[in-house]
Protein backbone atom coordinates (compact mmCIF):
# COMPACT_ATOMS: atom_id res chain seq x y z
CA UNK A 1 0.00 0.00 0.00
CA UNK A 2 1.51 3.31 -0.88
CA UNK A 3 1.86 6.23 1.20
CA UNK A 4 2.03 9.05 -1.69
CA UNK A 5 -1.26 10.31 -1.68
CA UNK A 6 -1.25 11.65 2.00
CA UNK A 7 2.69 12.73 1.75
CA UNK A 8 1.56 15.04 -1.48
CA UNK A 9 -1.68 15.89 0.25
CA UNK A 10 0.97 16.79 3.12
CA UNK A 11 3.61 18.41 0.84
CA UNK A 12 0.28 20.74 -0.59
CA UNK A 13 -0.42 22.11 2.90
CA UNK A 14 3.08 23.03 3.70
CA UNK A 15 3.47 24.50 0.16
CA UNK A 16 0.09 26.79 1.39
CA UNK A 17 1.71 27.37 4.52
CA UNK A 18 4.60 28.54 2.65
CA UNK A 19 2.39 31.36 1.00
CA UNK A 20 0.55 32.01 3.46
CA UNK A 21 3.86 33.09 5.08
CA UNK A 22 3.87 35.97 2.52
CA UNK A 23 0.44 36.47 2.28
CA UNK A 24 -0.63 36.30 6.10
CA UNK A 25 -4.34 36.64 4.46
CA UNK A 26 -4.68 33.75 2.69
CA UNK A 27 -7.11 31.58 4.38
CA UNK A 28 -5.99 28.33 5.41
CA UNK A 29 -6.25 25.32 2.90
CA UNK A 30 -9.26 22.89 4.15
CA UNK A 31 -8.90 20.25 2.14
CA UNK A 32 -4.82 19.51 -0.07
CA UNK A 33 -6.05 15.93 -0.79
CA UNK A 34 -9.02 17.93 -2.80
CA UNK A 35 -6.87 19.38 -4.79
CA UNK A 36 -5.01 16.44 -6.22
CA UNK A 37 -7.23 14.54 -8.72
CA UNK A 38 -9.28 18.18 -9.36
CA UNK A 39 -8.75 19.83 -13.05
CA UNK A 40 -9.92 22.67 -14.36
CA UNK A 41 -9.54 24.13 -18.18
CA UNK A 42 -9.70 27.48 -16.61
CA UNK A 43 -7.52 26.98 -13.54
CA UNK A 44 -5.34 24.68 -14.75
CA UNK A 45 -5.33 20.80 -15.43
CA UNK A 46 -2.15 20.10 -14.29
CA UNK A 47 -1.04 20.02 -10.36
CA UNK A 48 2.26 22.03 -10.03
CA UNK A 49 3.06 24.96 -7.29
CA UNK A 50 2.12 27.62 -10.18
CA UNK A 51 -1.56 26.07 -9.87
CA UNK A 52 -1.14 26.33 -6.10
CA UNK A 53 -0.33 30.05 -6.28
CA UNK A 54 -3.00 30.35 -8.69
CA UNK A 55 -5.71 28.97 -6.76
CA UNK A 56 -3.96 31.04 -3.68
CA UNK A 57 -5.38 33.94 -5.38
CA UNK A 58 -8.75 32.88 -5.40
CA UNK A 59 -8.52 32.27 -1.91
CA UNK A 60 -7.11 35.88 -1.40
CA UNK A 61 -10.25 37.45 -3.14
CA UNK A 62 -12.34 35.32 -1.20
CA UNK A 63 -11.05 36.70 2.08
CA UNK A 64 -11.30 40.03 0.86
CA UNK A 65 -14.43 39.47 -0.37
CA UNK A 66 -13.46 40.44 -4.24
CA UNK A 67 -15.52 38.57 -7.00
CA UNK A 68 -12.51 37.63 -9.70
CA UNK A 69 -13.89 35.43 -11.98
CA UNK A 70 -17.44 35.53 -13.95
CA UNK A 71 -18.95 32.70 -16.31
CA UNK A 72 -19.22 30.15 -13.66
CA UNK A 73 -16.16 30.54 -12.95
CA UNK A 74 -14.79 29.82 -16.25
CA UNK A 75 -13.53 33.84 -16.57
CA UNK A 76 -10.67 35.62 -14.76
CA UNK A 77 -11.18 39.03 -14.92
CA UNK A 78 -8.62 41.93 -13.78
CA UNK A 79 -9.55 41.90 -9.99
CA UNK A 80 -7.70 38.27 -10.50
CA UNK A 81 -5.08 39.53 -12.39
CA UNK A 82 -4.42 42.57 -9.97
CA UNK A 83 -4.44 39.90 -6.62
CA UNK A 84 -1.98 37.32 -9.14
CA UNK A 85 0.15 40.24 -9.91
CA UNK A 86 0.70 41.00 -6.27
CA UNK A 87 1.19 37.07 -5.24
CA UNK A 88 4.30 36.64 -8.19
CA UNK A 89 2.01 36.02 -10.72
CA UNK A 90 1.80 37.59 -14.29
CA UNK A 91 0.18 37.13 -17.77
CA UNK A 92 2.09 39.03 -20.19
CA UNK A 93 -0.62 38.84 -22.85
CA UNK A 94 -4.23 39.79 -23.30
CA UNK A 95 -6.88 38.36 -21.81
CA UNK A 96 -8.26 35.10 -23.32
CA UNK A 97 -11.55 35.13 -24.96
CA UNK A 98 -13.23 32.69 -22.79
CA UNK A 99 -10.98 31.91 -19.22
CA UNK A 100 -9.51 35.66 -19.19
CA UNK A 101 -5.98 35.92 -17.08
CA UNK A 102 -6.52 32.62 -15.95
CA UNK A 103 -2.95 31.30 -17.60
CA UNK A 104 -0.91 33.46 -14.92
CA UNK A 105 2.77 32.36 -14.93
CA UNK A 106 5.13 32.85 -12.26
CA UNK A 107 7.60 36.02 -12.10
CA UNK A 108 11.80 35.41 -11.86
CA UNK A 109 11.43 37.08 -8.40
CA UNK A 110 8.34 34.55 -7.45
CA UNK A 111 10.38 31.59 -8.70
CA UNK A 112 13.43 32.94 -6.48
CA UNK A 113 11.02 33.30 -3.48
CA UNK A 114 9.50 30.02 -3.48
CA UNK A 115 12.44 27.29 -5.09
CA UNK A 116 12.60 25.56 -1.68
CA UNK A 117 8.75 25.32 -1.76
CA UNK A 118 8.72 24.13 -5.91
CA UNK A 119 11.46 21.59 -5.67
CA UNK A 120 9.51 19.58 -2.41
CA UNK A 121 6.20 19.85 -3.72
CA UNK A 122 7.61 18.88 -7.78
CA UNK A 123 9.80 15.88 -5.80
CA UNK A 124 6.12 14.70 -4.10
CA UNK A 125 4.25 15.30 -7.43
CA UNK A 126 6.46 12.70 -9.20
CA UNK A 127 6.58 10.52 -6.15
CA UNK A 128 2.68 10.58 -6.33
CA UNK A 129 2.57 10.11 -10.19
CA UNK A 130 4.65 6.92 -10.03
CA UNK A 131 2.81 5.22 -7.68
CA UNK A 132 -0.36 6.39 -9.61
CA UNK A 133 0.51 5.13 -12.72
CA UNK A 134 1.62 1.71 -10.90
CA UNK A 135 -1.34 0.68 -9.76
CA UNK A 136 -3.77 2.35 -12.31
CA UNK A 137 -4.15 -1.73 -14.02
CA UNK A 138 -5.09 -3.49 -11.27
CA UNK A 139 -7.32 -0.38 -9.43
CA UNK A 140 -10.91 0.98 -9.93
CA UNK A 141 -10.90 4.90 -9.69
CA UNK A 142 -14.49 5.04 -9.97
CA UNK A 143 -16.54 8.00 -12.11
CA UNK A 144 -14.34 11.12 -11.28
CA UNK A 145 -11.34 9.22 -12.74
CA UNK A 146 -13.02 8.06 -15.65
CA UNK A 147 -15.06 11.23 -16.69
CA UNK A 148 -12.42 13.66 -15.55
CA UNK A 149 -14.68 15.00 -12.25
CA UNK A 150 -13.48 18.62 -11.69
CA UNK A 151 -15.34 18.30 -8.00
CA UNK A 152 -12.28 16.87 -6.03
CA UNK A 153 -13.84 13.23 -5.70
CA UNK A 154 -16.33 11.21 -5.80
CA UNK A 155 -19.82 12.53 -4.04
CA UNK A 156 -22.00 10.05 -2.44
CA UNK A 157 -25.53 11.01 -0.75
CA UNK A 158 -26.20 12.45 2.77
CA UNK A 159 -29.03 12.46 4.15
CA UNK A 160 -30.65 13.73 7.49
CA UNK A 161 -33.21 12.76 9.85
CA UNK A 162 -36.39 14.51 7.62
CA UNK A 163 -35.46 12.53 4.85
CA UNK A 164 -33.81 15.72 3.13
CA UNK A 165 -30.25 14.41 0.98
CA UNK A 166 -27.16 16.42 -0.34
CA UNK A 167 -24.51 15.06 -2.69
CA UNK A 168 -21.04 15.58 -0.66
CA UNK A 169 -17.38 14.49 -0.97
CA UNK A 170 -16.85 12.12 1.82
CA UNK A 171 -13.96 13.75 3.29
CA UNK A 172 -15.84 17.50 3.32
CA UNK A 173 -18.65 15.94 5.15
CA UNK A 174 -15.54 14.23 7.54
CA UNK A 175 -14.15 17.74 8.06
CA UNK A 176 -17.09 19.49 10.07
CA UNK A 177 -21.13 18.35 10.20
CA UNK A 178 -22.95 20.07 7.58
CA UNK A 179 -26.21 20.82 9.53
CA UNK A 180 -29.90 20.85 7.59
CA UNK A 181 -31.22 23.82 7.32
CA UNK A 182 -34.48 22.26 7.60
CA UNK A 183 -34.14 20.19 11.11
CA UNK A 184 -31.06 21.25 11.82
CA UNK A 185 -29.68 17.85 12.36
CA UNK A 186 -26.37 17.26 10.05
CA UNK A 187 -26.53 15.20 7.61
CA UNK A 188 -24.70 11.87 7.39
CA UNK A 189 -23.56 9.20 5.07
CA UNK A 190 -25.96 5.97 5.38
CA UNK A 191 -24.50 2.95 6.07
CA UNK A 192 -25.14 0.18 3.51
CA UNK A 193 -27.07 -2.39 4.58
CA UNK A 194 -27.52 -6.18 3.24
CA UNK A 195 -23.99 -5.93 1.27
CA UNK A 196 -22.16 -8.52 2.70
CA UNK A 197 -25.15 -11.32 2.80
Amino acid sequence: MSTTPPVLAAELAQAWADIQRHHPELPDLAAPESLIGESSSACGAELSFERLLHEAVHGIAAARGVRDTSRAGRYHNRRFLAIAEEMGLDHPEEPHASSGFSLVTLTPDAKRRYRPTMERLQRALKAHTVATAADTKRSFRGPAARHGSSGGGVRVKAVCDCGRNVRVVPSVLAQAPIVCGGCGKPFRIPETVGAAR
